[in-house]
């Protein structure tokens, strides 16, 4: 969503007020364990889309229980924010944290052809001073 100065402090705003609600007024076992990670507010106030992040084996029950949960959470922000509109929410799974533990683990585990000395080409050196045929 378009980004400017006040769609950014409405987001934040967005933001906490969702997260307390998030925490303290929506009681079910499914959204225990969840993180906010982040809100988008349209200019015009009518769309918040939701960022939540969790554990990978629970992306199915966690988006079961938002939308279990979508109506009232609207109710709550709604009048928590006093905006002239109650903004229809849309949750989104985030994956980027698993996405970047499963690089950072990819680049534990180096191949060992990683190691080998490469010409601009690409291909290894060593291959090319054993080979007098290349």
């Amino acid at each position: 969503m378009k980004k400017n100065q006040n769609s950014r402090r409405v987001g934040e705003q967005a933001r906490e007020k969702l997260a307390q609600i998030l925490l303290f007024e929506v009681s079910d076992p499914d959204l225990d364990l969840i993180t906010l990670t982040g809100v988008d507010v349209s200019v015009d106030k009518s769309v918040l889309r939701a960022y939540v992040s969790c554990e990978p084996d629970r992306y199915e029950a966690v988006s079961e229980a938002l939308e279990r949960a979508k109506g009232r959470v609207r109710s709550l922000l709604g009048r928590s924010l006093g905006w002239r509109v109650s903004p229809e929410i849309i949750w989104q799974i985030d994956t980027t944290a698993d996405e970047a533990e499963r690089i950072a683990r990819a680049l534990q585990d180096v191949p060992p052809t990683m190691g080998v000395e490469k010409d601009e080409e690409g291909y290894p050196i060593a291959e090319a001073a054993e080979s007098p045929e290349h």
